[in-house]
């Protein structure tokens, strides 16, 4: 009985001095753990290399891709279809319509005056004459031929585009954009209007700029496919010559090419509910490097392995020593 009491004290008595010792000893040891860390410290994701860095906001510039203050033209064109469309309408339509105005006016100013009640002794009782209806049969029939050549290859460039570099899925909704980007990994992000602080504070245009543009490459054709998420909208962008409507259930197909890099801006042309006016379309075409930057960016903020033509980065692009922040494709 004695030696079970002796073996229970002595045991209670080891439990005491472990319980007691357990909090020195495992200071100690984070004691001696701590310079070792301090040593060592833990991977840092590699820095991004210049192939994968980000891109800078483009600035506006003023006058171009953007309605001008008291102008009555159109906007300066920056595709091939706009220019073919812009010289057609300033050599071809502008005259025609000039023309048969100023025929027209004379016409009348001579009919007033010199047919006027004053200066008539006997009112004509003429009803037909052959020459007369042969010209205004035959003049108006012949212009309408002059303009329909043209025209016709006009709507055949512009809805029969070419073999395209990159394709863009257009959404409309009440009241902004969807865009998304099949040909890199289904990039997609909406864009909404920026409210007026943020637009004066970034310097952009109020009303007209958005927080997440459209980016393509300059110099490369772009194949847009638009329909409607609720209501009909209308994606239009004046300098590029596109107005297309976007029809929910129905896609439809535009194409557009823009060399000269900048930013340019259309509207939602479309009656499509109470903020109609409050959904503006911000394209910008930067150099095509700083678009697979772009790209890049955008790909690692959502999570996707970068993918696309061009966009996949070499292993000796990235800086070794530390595990890179996105893995190379």
């Amino acid at each position: 009985m004695k030696t079970g009491l002796a073996m229970g004290m002595k045991g209670l008595a080891i439990a005491t001095a472990l319980a007691l010792a357990g909090p020195s000893i495992a200071q100690e040891a984070t004691n001696a753990a701590a310079p070792a860390a301090e040593a060592a410290p833990a991977a840092q994701p590699a820095a991004l290399p210049e192939a994968l860095a980000g891109y800078t906001r483009m600035q506006q510039t003023p006058g171009i891709g953007q309605p001008i203050p008291g102008g009555i033209d159109l906007q300066q064109q920056f595709t091939p279809i706009g220019r073919e469309a812009g010289g057609m309408t300033a050599y071809l339509l502008n005259p025609v319509i000039i023309g048969i105005s100023l025929l027209v006016f004379v016409l009348l100013a001579w009919v007033v005056i010199r047919y006027r009640y004053s200066a008539q002794e006997h009112a004509s009782r003429t009803t037909h004459n052959f020459t007369i209806e042969v010209i205004w049969t035959l003049v108006p029939a012949l212009i309408l031929l002059v303009i329909a050549f043209p025209s016709f290859r006009l709507l055949a460039n512009q809805y029969h585009p070419p073999e395209t570099d990159l394709t863009i899925k257009v959404t409309g909704h009440q009241w902004y954009w969807s865009y998304e980007y099949p040909d890199y990994g289904d990039l997609s992000f909406d864009s909404v209007m920026l409210d007026e602080e943020d637009a004066k504070k970034n310097g952009d245009p109020y009303l007209l700029d958005v927080d997440s543009r459209v980016v393509v490459p300059a110099g490369k054709k772009v194949k847009l496919l638009i329909t409607g998420a609720d209501v009909i909208h209308s994606w239009a962008v004046p300098s590029f010559w596109v107005k297309l409507d976007a029809v929910p259930g129905k896609i439809n197909q535009a194409w557009f090419q823009v060399d000269r890099p900048g930013v340019y801006y259309g509207q939602c042309s479309e009656l499509c509910g109470v903020r109609h006016g409050f959904m503006p379309i911000a394209v910008e075409v930067l150099p095509e490097e700083d678009f697979k930057r772009w790209v890049r960016m955008k790909q690692q903020e959502d999570g996707i392995e970068l993918t696309g033509p061009g966009i996949a980065v070499a292993p000796s692009d990235i800086e070794t020593g530390a595990p890179a922040a996105a893995p190379a494709a």
